[in-house]
């Protein structure tokens, strides 16, 4: 038996979410992370006001993925340079705008975002493609957390498809 073979599959939630030319950016990002790890399930696209700084609109999704990499090796080896090939540039503003923003949001069930079912652009997406998963700290789950926001008129689903599952996937 090789070293692959004996690595654990982690499962992974990813939040993705773009505010300039974000129709192709969230398209680029999918069919970039597709090529790097087996995607198993996308949210619809959800559109949100930019949070903590002036900009436009956000388009915000979340990817269900598998992966044999530590979070740490995930962010450094695929995340990052998906985020960096797709023009994003950081700045002491950690809410300017940005043309892809990629973040791991849950670990093996493992909430790596404190805040995730406090905002609308990540709770909504995630709670579609993990309906039942518990907050932990509040004991609802996902969905129930999601009809909130969705209900608070925040965010409003967005007529974009992310074709992740395809084998003819274009990059756009």
């Amino acid at each position: 038996m090789n070293d692959q073979e004996d690595k654990e599959i982690h499962q992974v939630v990813l939040g993705l979410g773009s505010n300039i030319s974000p129709s192709e950016n969230l398209r680029s990002s999918i069919y970039l992370l597709g090529r790097l790890v087996p995607i198993n399930a996308v949210s619809g696209v959800w559109q949100t006001r930019s949070v903590g700084s002036p900009g436009p609109d956000f388009l915000n999704a979340a990817a269900l993925i598998t992966t044999q990499s530590s979070a740490e090796d995930l962010r450094s080896n695929i995340l990052r340079p998906i985020e960096n090939l797709l023009g994003r540039i950081r700045t002491n503003d950690p809410n300017s705008p940005r043309t892809i923003d990629l973040d791991i949001l849950i670990y093996d069930e493992q909430l790596l975002d404190d805040d995730l079912w406090n905002y609308a652009h990540m709770a909504v997406p995630v709670a579609e493609i993990l309906p039942a998963f518990i907050d932990p700290i509040s004991g609802k789950n996902a969905n129930t957390i999601a009809e909130n926001h969705r209900e608070s008129g925040e965010i409003i689903r967005y007529s974009l498809e992310l074709h992740w599952s395809s084998t003819t996937r274009d990059i756009v």
